[in-house]
């Protein structure tokens, strides 16, 4: 196989962390249209899930492009 067991763990950790991400970037709308939800700006939504969501895609490329060495008995 292309990818050993080690990169796939790796590729799985990556997808949880871009799951994570994208879970940190919903939500702050507002259920009435005429109500304008400033929530919607905190640091939450701006800093912390674009650093998670570019972690998970960096995890994915080093999962993908690394030569990790199986143990060979």
């Amino acid at each position: 196989m292309a990818i050993g067991a080690k990169g796939i763990r790796m590729m799985l950790a990556g997808v949880l962390v871009l799951v994570a991400g994208f879970i940190l970037l919903s939500g702050g709308g507002s259920d009435d249209p005429q109500v304008f939800n400033y929530e919607m700006f905190d640091a939450r939504r701006l800093v912390a899930a674009p650093i998670v969501i570019i972690a998970g895609i960096v995890l994915e490329v080093i999962a993908i492009m690394g030569n990790f060495k199986e143990k060979e008995d």
